[in-house]
């Protein structure tokens, strides 16, 4: 493989997991402590969390098919492999499952704040298997940055 493939994967690499990690326990948290209006951090994180899913599927796409292309069928038996292929589903799940019921939950609940309304005990729930999935997700980033070479 080209090095300037390599680089690539490797940066690719370093902007998902770095925002994953950056946005997650970094900036949503800023975010819901500086703002009063919650709705507003909300819909501010949630835009941040959409931007890294789309950093997620692109880089998840190619960091496979450069793994592919590098070790050919030998892929299939790192960790690395399976780490990126989890993280890739987990964000697929997240973007287009969790985040459309999100976004409902919310819109059903307006013009109340979601957690003002009837919706506010499924959204919670919703919320925290989105929180678990992304936690799951920083930590395999983990194991892509452990696995990289």
């Amino acid at each position: 493989m080209n090095r300037f493939s390599d680089a690539l994967a490797l940066i690719l690499m370093t902007a998902w997991v770095g925002g994953l990690w950056a946005i997650g326990y970094l900036a949503a948290p800023v975010l819901f402590y500086s703002l009063q209006d919650r709705q507003l951090a909300g819909m501010l994180a949630g835009k941040m969390f959409t931007w890294i899913a789309y950093v997620g599927i692109g880089a998840g796409f190619y960091l496979l098919t450069h793994r592919l292309m590098r070790f050919g069928t030998q892929a299939l038996k790192q960790a690395y492999f399976w780490a990126a292929l989890f993280m890739l589903t987990l964000t697929l799940a997240g973007h287009f499952g969790i985040q459309p019921i999100l976004a409902q939950l919310k819109a059903q609940a307006m013009p109340a704040d979601v957690m003002q309304s009837v919706f506010a005990s499924r959204f919670k729930t919703w919320h925290g298997i989105s929180s678990i999935a992304h936690l799951i997700e920083s930590l395999l980033g983990l194991v892509l940055v452990f696995r990289a070479r």
